[in-house]
């Protein structure tokens, strides 16, 4: 069990308001949890009846996956899982075990696994139009490029769209080019933008790279402003309810995020033609490389320095969109700046491939110098549940219960923080959230792939499912559906805290835990 110690202080810092406590189903489980041991309290309870599996065998489908499936295919866990069915925050595999799915289908899962809402929105548009591409009108494009765009401030009212967040980055790329008539452009070391030929450039990752000629052409890679890996940090860059432990004497301002933004003032010296930038792209929390945050107020100074050299500034809300930061809807918001072009994919559609890029009118009439067209961008069938997210997402108030509980879920486990010495950092904002396991803490060295893999296997076994990011893959990533509850956090609190106790006593040398246990 958690201590009592951990969860008397979580208790303190429950919101008053909308926070959600428990499932809007919890009565009577019908499916078994995956195995718990006598460490961790009962996985909270989830009246959802899954319906029977009947598809191929275990080996079939590990023989298909092996024989005829490209190897690009990766599946998480030793013993790989087949995921059956879904319901809200919940997965359930082919033999009827239950998860906590706190990974959302890598950021994609906003509302709900299944959300009878959505669901309903899809069947019923099925059931009239499936595709007819845009060389016709169809209402529900239009209907919902109003209540999109809706959502944006300032002139950002057009919007195209596409299938998928590479498709986004990549149309976003061609827009600046075409818009500036420049052809340089930024992004950030450890940065993710997708894996088309286009977007592989602007990925700034060794492990997503394959040796092509030309993927960098055009594009450069400036210094990552991270306050906790990075050469500059402190105690208080971060708009986040946590922050790192690194010692800060700032007094007026940041003086990391000025270093950081110093940093790229040089590039621009000495790196770029001066006053002819295309764009620059940032993530407002970078989702792949680990939940990274940047100083607070970094890319605001950004973007006008963009700008004031020709270029568009690019917010990639790819994850951070559609309520997941909680306080604001996009991420962008949060930096207190307004971007000239902002890509999406992931949780706009619930699941569903819809992506797009919203930007000016006059930046996109760019695209009108010749023949565009994305056959499946914008369907009837994307368009019906990219407006059935958006109404779940204001009538169940998600954005703000990913805040309330998102931060509970942040000062919960900068508990766990100061109680393991694996855990080099907590950070995030609402629910995506990122917990940096470290060798040595004072040093900050990712902790050994062994030991990272260990702890991730052992969440799995005892019912939870975590992501991992980072270019070495040791932050956990925690990006669950913005339906998420109290009562589930306390389960993935109880999880984690087992997990950390189990390798450790397996590896007492190598794990030390705080003495201020209960």
């Amino acid at each position: 069990m958690m201590s009592k110690r951990l969860l008397g202080h979580t208790s303190r810092v429950l919101p008053r308001t909308l926070v959600r406590r428990s499932s809007s189903s919890t009565l009577r489980s019908k499916a078994a949890p995956a195995a718990v041991n006598q460490v961790q309290s009962e996985m909270p309870e989830c009246g959802h009846s899954p319906v029977a599996y009947e598809g191929s065998s275990y080996e079939q489908i590990l023989k298909t996956r092996r024989n005829h499936l490209t190897p690009n295919l990766l599946a998480h866990f030793k013993k790989p899982l087949v995921i059956h069915t879904g319901h809200m925050q919940w997965l359930y595999d082919h033999e009827g075990r239950r998860y906590l799915d706190m990974f959302g289908g890598i950021v994609t899962v906003s509302v709900g696994h299944c959300h009878p809402k959505v669901n309903q929105a899809l069947n019923e548009q099925t059931a009239k139009l499936w595709h007819t591409t845009n060389i016709y009108m169809h209402p529900k494009i239009h209907e919902y490029a109003e209540r999109l765009v809706a959502k944006f401030p300032g002139n950002l009212k057009s919007v195209c769209f596409v299938n998928s967040g590479s498709e986004a980055n990549d149309l976003a790329m061609l827009m600046a080019r075409l818009h500036t008539g420049n052809q340089d452009i930024l992004s950030f070391r450890n940065a993710y933008h997708g894996m088309s030929p286009y977007t592989m450039g602007l990925t700034a990752h060794s492990t997503w790279r394959f040796p092509l000629p030309g993927v960098n052409n055009g594009l450069v890679h400036v210094m990552n402003p991270d306050p906790y890996q990075g050469i500059w940090g402190g105690s208080s860059c971060r708009d986040s309810p946590v922050q790192t432990t690194r010692d800060c004497q700032c007094r007026d301002g940041c003086q990391a995020g000025d270093a950081y933004y110093n940093e790229l003032e040089e590039t621009f010296k000495y790196s770029l033609p001066r006053g002819k930038v295309a764009a620059m792209f940032a993530e407002s929390i970078q989702g792949v490389g680990g939940t990274v945050q940047f100083p607070k107020g970094y890319l605001k100074r950004a973007a006008a320095l963009v700008r004031a050299n020709g270029g568009l500034f690019v917010a990639d809300e790819v994850q951070t969109g559609f309520g997941r930061t909680g306080e604001h809807f996009w991420g962008f918001e949060g930096h207190d700046y307004v971007p000239d072009i902002v890509t999406m994919a992931k949780g706009i559609g619930n699941g569903f491939p819809l992506a797009a890029v919203v930007t000016t009118p006059e930046i996109a009439a760019s695209l009108g110098q010749a023949l565009h067209f994305n056959t499946y961008g914008g369907n009837p069938m994307a368009s019906a549940v990219g407006i059935a997210v958006l109404d779940v997402i204001e009538e169940e108030q998600l954005q703000r219960n990913s805040l309330e509980v998102g931060t509970f879920f942040l000062k919960a486990l900068a508990e766990l923080q100061e109680r393991f010495e694996i855990v080099g950092d907590v950070r995030g904002k609402g629910l995506m959230i990122g917990v940096e396991l470290v060798g040595n803490r004072e040093k900050r060295t990712p902790l050994a792939t062994p030991h990272v893999l260990e702890i991730w296997e052992k969440c799995k076994d005892l019912g939870v499912l975590f992501g991992r990011g980072g270019l070495h893959g040791n932050v956990l990533s925690l990006r669950p559906p913005l339906c998420l509850c109290i009562g589930d956090v306390e389960f993935a609190l109880e999880t984690l805290e087992a997990a950390f106790k189990f390798h450790m006593s397996k590896s007492p040398r190598s794990w030390r835990i705080s003495q201020r246990t209960s």
